[in-house]
């Protein structure tokens, strides 16, 4: 009985976290992180001013929790579905609709990524520090095994490969946000990845 009243508080607290942190996605996505204020991620949430502050320092915070939350379940789910590719040119490739598929189906959580977030120096610099790096590695990790197998050039620096192959599905990802168009985003994956695979062959 203790055990399930424990339970049931945790999950109690859970979900508030979970509906701050979506309110705070919404708010930022669609008022911009330096207008809003804790008070409208509350009002968004449902809850009180103060419930906020509960679970959260501050705005800052919470702009942090998405981020770290957000790259967490990429990096999770990278993970994952790699475990299952043998091929380093589908393993490259699965990073890539993961990436696409995710922010694709979260307009408003793909604003606030590449826009909300790059809007302090200072967030920036933690940003690349943290879970980002991990992120990187997981590319880098990937186009190394590939090179070392013979499927990728070996005169290519797979650390820099791992940033210029994440800088092109971050700009697919920025213009799909500042298209008049309305477009699906994962489809593009493929595109990124013939032009990115083609230039890694060995030859």
């Amino acid at each position: 009985m203790a055990r399930a009243a424990r339970q049931t508080a945790k999950n109690g607290v859970s979900d508030k976290r979970e509906a701050i942190l979506r309110a705070g996605i919404k708010v930022f996505a669609a008022k911009g992180f330096f207008n809003s204020k804790v008070a409208d991620v509350a009002a968004e949430a449902g809850v009180a001013d103060g419930t906020v502050y509960l679970y959260f320092k501050g705005k800052d915070d919470i702009l942090h929790s998405i981020f770290d939350r957000a790259m967490a379940e990429f990096i999770a789910e990278g993970r994952r579905e790699l475990e299952n590719i043998d091929d380093p040119v589908r393993q490259i490739a699965k990073i890539a609709e993961v990436h696409l598929s995710r922010l694709g189906a979260d307009r408003a959580l793909a604003v606030v990524f590449q826009i909300e977030l790059r809007g302090s120096t200072k967030f920036m610099e933690e940003f690349s520090a943290a879970a980002f790096a991990e992120y990187l590695e997981i590319i880098r990790k990937t186009i190394e095994a590939g090179q070392k197998r013979g499927v990728f050039r070996s005169d290519v620096k797979p650390v820099l490969a791992a940033k210029m192959f994440y800088g092109a599905l971050d700009e697919m990802v920025t213009n799909w946000i500042l298209s008049k168009k309305a477009y699906p985003l994962e489809p593009l994956a493929g595109e990124v990845v013939k032009v990115f695979v083609g230039g890694l062959k060995a030859q």
